[in-house]
């Protein structure tokens, strides 16, 4: 880029001068649009590979607690050990510790590498029920937060604060009422986020599960050999439940939900291998996008999809079909795989015209903005293969199929507002859908032609249409 003198990069844009006027060519400015495409790429890369870094963080620490409590059912110590040192590890902090409530007293269970002035006073004389830290609990607080113990007149705050304490963070253990406390130090004013919050809120949550699973430990090994028998099913059976739940955890994390559930509820994974069935395949995208991303910002189009998926998406749920992608503008769905249903054809119209609707609202908001967008959508029945896809680390449930191929060409079809029917899913729907016929299509990549019949807008939608995007867009 020659006679730049200065570039200057801010958070959402990189800035060009120039010394003399000497404007910046299309190509030119088409080259800086790319870079800045690519740049947005990496921040977006970033946030997800530092989220699903901090996702499986949490997930390990959380899988080595339960281990850690089936492996010490009956000690405690050990348990509170490792859930105080993976909460303050995910925190980010190096203090704290973990109390039990005996009296007018919460002595602690464990802690984390406190000062020693500190730790000797805590191991003697615990927290006081009117401590900072622990009044609010006793009145029903979700948690204590306290940005700086030198703010707060109390004669306990203020020895903490001599011996360097600072912020301070106190989540409960409830269990009938306040049964202990973990809390976190910094000795820096330092407060701490709602993620961090959260993040103690669920150890502290673990901590409850074990001093229960204790205490029904104990009554039930004070019971008769026969009984001590059947603890051991209980005890393989709780076993079997985390296992359970973290199989539910990982499948929902690829699958579709209710394949999820069937699956864990099966007891195997047969359903994922390949097999044939009857579907109704919705494929549904919209109109103009490839010209509205072209001209607009990768900004603008990322904001345009999370609204659009986040409008449309929530519809498959409550029409109970299967996810199987959504890439760009285009989503796929299906009915009547893994769930069996009596009624998918009408299922997927119901959906297809709600998915209509959800997206004419967000299309004529933008259209206000000069964004030619509008929604189309294709329907077929037919057989098709189904199974699972990719590999161990990332895998997924999909369908593959001619089926599959007509609704996606229906699709790419319809105009704006239509959604296009094959003819078997017309038949299956005319007595609850109004329909008209379109006519025999020559659809691209299939030899015969396709009767295609349209789910007509009502006569209300169809005049608002016309009214936001002029007649063209109908």
């Amino acid at each position: 880029m020659g006679g730049v003198a200065q570039r200057t990069g801010v958070a959402r844009g990189v800035h060009h001068y120039r010394r003399e006027v000497r404007p910046f060519s299309d190509k030119q400015i088409a080259l800086l649009q790319n870079f800045a495409a690519q740049a947005v790429i990496a921040i977006e890369n970033t946030r997800l590979i530092t989220e699903t870094r901090e996702a499986l963080e949490q997930q390990t620490a959380t899988a080595e607690v339960l281990q850690v409590i089936n492996s010490s059912p009956g000690d405690l110590s050990p348990v509170f050990e490792v859930i105080l040192q993976k909460a303050h590890d995910l925190c980010g902090v190096g203090n704290g510790g973990l109390f039990m409530r005996d009296g007018e007293r919460f002595m602690p269970v464990a802690l984390h590498a406190p000062q020693e002035p500190i730790a000797n006073y805590l191991r003697q004389y615990g927290l006081g029920t009117d401590a900072p830290a622990i009044r609010p609990l006793l009145d029903g607080a979700r948690f204590v937060h306290i940005p700086d113990m030198r703010d707060i007149d109390h004669p306990a705050a203020q020895q903490a604060a001599a011996n360097g304490v600072r912020t301070i963070l106190s989540i409960p253990l409830r269990k009938d009422g306040l049964v202990g406390t973990i809390n976190a130090v910094r000795f820096e004013v330092q407060p701490f986020s709602d993620k961090e919050i959260a993040l103690l809120e669920s150890f502290a949550e673990q901590a409850v599960i074990a001093i229960e699973n204790a205490r029904l430990l104990g009554e039930l090994r004070q019971r008769t050999d026969e009984v001590a028998e059947l603890n051991h099913g209980l005890e393989a059976r709780v076993a079997e439940q985390v296992d359970e739940l973290g199989r539910v955890g990982r499948l929902k994390r690829f699958l579709a939900p209710q394949l999820a559930e069937l699956i864990v509820s099966q007891g195997d994974e047969k359903i994922l291998e390949s097999h044939r069935q009857e579907i109704v395949v919705v494929f549904c995208d919209l109109r103009g996008y490839t010209a509205f991303t072209e001209t607009a910002e990768p900004e603008e189009v990322l904001a345009f999809l999370r609204e659009y998926h986040g409008a449309l998406v929530p519809l498959v749920t409550e029409f109970e079909g299967t996810l199987d992608q959504f890439s760009g503008d285009g989503i796929m769905v299906f009915f009547n795989d893994p769930v069996p249903c009596p009624d998918p054809a009408e299922r997927a119209v119901k959906m297809a015209v709600a998915m209509r609707e959800a997206a004419g609202n967000l299309t004529a908001a933008w259209r206000r903005r000069g964004r030619e967008l509008g929604f189309g959508a294709g329907i077929a029945q037919g057989y098709a293969t189904l199974g699972q896809i990719g590999f161990a680390e990332r895998s997924g449930y999909t369908a593959i199929g001619t089926v599959c191929n007509v609704a996606a060409r229906l699709c790419a079809e319809a105009k704006d507002g239509q959604i296009l029917l094959s003819q078997r899913v017309a038949v299956a729907v005319e007595g609850t859908a109004t329909l008209e016929e379109i006519g025999a299509l020559t659809l691209k990549g299939l030899t015969q032609p396709i009767v295609a019949y349209n789910v007509p807008l009502a006569a209300g939608q169809a005049a608002l249409r016309v009214i936001e995007g002029g007649p063209q867009s109908v």
